[in-house]
């Protein structure tokens, strides 16, 4: 079966250094965002090259059985595969069953790295291509920490479409989350916007500037000169204490 054979693969690739270093890196104990995920130490690169070999004997289906596994990798793996079933996709209708099926399957991404990795080449794009906005704002508004990250990532192909104004949105929309993944996210998708219009930005920034938390802040200006950078922190410091 297609699915153990990859599994088996993958595990030959693992190391229990690596699998103890990520397991640490992902917070997979009690009480963290990861708690209980297992990993077999396998570098992105190498999974990548295992979804690739594999794609074109895989079915949706059984990507959906390698997300069930307790593997991140096997995971990772499976939505590595169902993103080139959706870029090799010959048809609109194609590509709308593999997002369907994506977003699905989405309680089982469950983890930064795989939102990161996949959310926008599907349903970033499957969005854009379709002009379905709301299908985003939906998963922002989900009580679900993972379906707002997703939904905050999926606009960086709107992004790089020239689109910003979703990203400013869904930002906006979450800025206030207690999540320090999700402050992390809105600050990436920020800076990814302002790259395309730093002015908006900028605005968007002394506006909600009180709301802001210090981290989403300190992504969204990475790019920023130095004396501009200073400038943000300190406003944001005076308005946050």
């Amino acid at each position: 079966m297609i699915t153990e054979r990859i599994t088996h693969e993958l595990r030959a690739l693992g190391s229990a250094t690596k699998a103890a270093d990520l397991s640490r890196f992902f917070k997979t104990g009690p009480g963290e965002y990861g708690e209980g995920d297992r990993f077999l130490g396998v570098p992105v690169p190498d999974v990548r090259r295992v979804a690739r070999t594999h794609q074109a004997n895989t079915r949706a289906e059984e990507a959906g059985l390698l997300l069930e596994s307790p593997l991140h990798e096997v995971r990772l793996c499976g939505l590595l595969i169902l993103v080139e079933h959706y870029e090799r996709a010959k048809s609109p209708a194609v590509r709308a069953a593999v997002a369907d099926f994506y977003e699905a399957h989405r309680h089982r991404i469950n983890n930064w790295d795989l939102v990161d990795l996949t959310a926008y080449k599907i349903l970033g794009r499957e969005t854009f291509d379709t002009n379905d906005a709301d299908r985003l704002r939906r998963l922002a508004e989900s009580e679900r920490m993972w379906d707002k990250r997703i939904a905050i990532v999926a606009t960086m192909h709107w992004i790089r479409q020239g689109h910003t104004a979703l990203a400013f949105e869904l930002a906006l929309r979450n800025l206030t989350h207690p999540h320090d993944l999700m402050h992390k996210a809105n600050g990436w998708l920020l800076r990814e916007a302002g790259k395309r219009d730093v002015v908006t930005l900028c605005d968007f920034l002394r506006t909600h500037i009180e709301r802001i938390p210090r981290t989403t802040l300190r992504y969204a200006i990475e790019r920023f000169p130095a004396e501009d950078r200073r400038a943000f922190l300190a406003l944001g410091k005076t308005n946050n204490g």
